[in-house]
């Protein structure tokens, strides 16, 4: 495997975490009384998810000014 598709196969499965852990938040929001630290937890590694992901995408499509 070469590292162009190391690095795509890494951010479809990041993608896919983020997307599952939008759908933990949403279900553990619909069901009151929730905890609320586990939300923050949840919230943070979406976020630091989504720092992961940008990074890798502009590894992926560098910006090339001509």
């Amino acid at each position: 495997m070469t590292e162009l598709e190391e690095l795509k196969s890494r951010l479809l499965a990041l993608q896919q975490e983020h997307r599952d852990l939008d759908d933990a938040i949403l279900a553990l929001t619909q069901s009151a009384p929730y905890d609320q630290l586990k939300l923050q937890r949840l919230k943070k590694r979406k976020l630091a998810l989504r720092d992961i992901i940008a990074k890798l995408e502009s590894q992926l499509h560098p910006d090339i000014i001509a």
